[in-house]
């Protein structure tokens, strides 16, 4: 069976961390595929919104440790394996669409990453978020702190790196870590992704790439004036006028 499970139904793509029995622990492997998926959905114009989670009671426990001794043993290991986690997450961050983690049970490590690399992140009282690389004596990647000071800012992002220690979803509703705390998260997740996915896709593409250049201080207004123009211009623009002119619901066709 695949370690990434893929499902797609309503314009909705789930993506599943396929590793129950190792806490969705995930591979070098997985890195890998994680960036390859996310790379293709942003071609993908029947995906409108995609939701990351894990199989059974876990999100991720985190990169798989169990295999540092062969894929990240030196220097040179090291930073390809860096490079994958990268890539992975800003897969994630970079695709067009909505993306929500959904959380449950433990979001560690890597994972954290992967979580913090989506849009929104929706947790359930059982999720225990924690970044433990002091105890490993790793750097958190430049990507991943990133995401990280954004997210919660510089003071709460020194406590969780320094003390490695776990918190509860409750703190991270309180930090901002998480956007929302639910008795379901898949159904909460859903619920924003439908939402969503009745939206005009290349407005959401614009506010996406605009935002995520601002938040890391490189936006390049050239590229951000032609996704303006393009959306403009198109077609779903004319159906929104239309639809609003006719009072019913627009159905946007990304073009």
């Amino acid at each position: 069976m695949s370690d990434i499970l893929v499902e797609k139904s309503g314009g909705i793509a789930t993506v599943t961390l396929n590793r129950p029995t190792q806490r969705n622990a995930v591979t070098y492997s997985m890195w890998c595929e994680l960036a390859e998926l996310f790379r293709h959905f942003d071609g993908d114009t029947n995906i409108r919104a995609i939701l990351l989670m894990g199989a059974a009671s876990d999100f991720s426990a985190g990169a798989d440790i169990s295999e540092f001794e062969t894929v990240r043993g030196g220097v040179e290991e090291s930073t390809r394996y860096e490079v994958a986690v990268d890539a992975a997450g800003d897969a994630i961050y970079e695709v067009s669409k909505p993306t929500i983690a959904v959380v449950r049970g433990y979001c560690l490590g890597g994972a954290a990453h992967l979580a913090m690399s989506c849009d929104f992140r929706v947790a359930e009282e059982s999720a225990i978020f924690g970044i433990p690389a002091a105890r490993l004596s790793i750097v958190y990647g430049v990507s991943a702190t990133r995401k990280l000071f954004s997210l919660v800012g510089v003071s709460e992002a020194k406590r969780i790196l320094y003390s490695a220690s776990r918190f509860t979803a409750r703190d991270a509703l309180a930090t901002g870590f998480i956007d929302e705390l639910a008795p379901d998260a898949h159904a909460a997740a859903l619920e924003r992704a439908n939402a969503m996915a009745a939206n005009a896709p290349l407005t959401i593409r614009g506010a996406k790439f605009i935002l995520n250049g601002c938040a890391r201080g490189d936006l390049d207004r050239v590229e951000a004036e032609r996704l303006i123009d393009k959306a403009s211009s198109s077609h779903d623009y004319a159906e929104g006028r239309k639809a609003f002119g006719e009072k019913r619901q627009p159905r946007f066709l990304g073009r």
